[in-house]
């Protein structure tokens, strides 16, 4: 049986399928977001498990965070950056033309 890798999956549908390409495009934010705070937990060499004990919470909230389950508040963004020695940015940016 031939291997399918989901990344190879996901090309086809966003070249092939405009109803998937429409619907990813609009969780792309909550993709981009989810993808960052791993991305600093990794460079803080935190795990899970460490980076809840500095935020004071736990780390099924963390995976939580880290999963794109749920949309944080300003002030959860705050404590993991602070957490992971990072600093929050947020900004506003001109939607693309459609």
């Amino acid at each position: 049986m031939k291997e399918i890798r989901a990344r190879d999956l996901h090309r086809k549908w966003m070249k092939s399928d405009p109803a998937y390409a429409r619907e990813f495009d609009a969780i792309a934010d909550e993709f981009a977001l989810a993808s960052a705070l791993i991305e600093a937990r990794a460079r803080a060499g935190l795990t899970q498990e460490q980076l809840a004990r500095r935020m004071k919470t736990t780390q099924a909230v963390v995976a939580r965070l880290e999963s794109g389950r749920t949309k944080p508040s300003t002030r959860t963004l705050e404590r993991f950056a602070a957490a992971t020695g990072m600093r929050l940015r947020i900004s506003f940016e001109p939607e693309a033309v459609r």
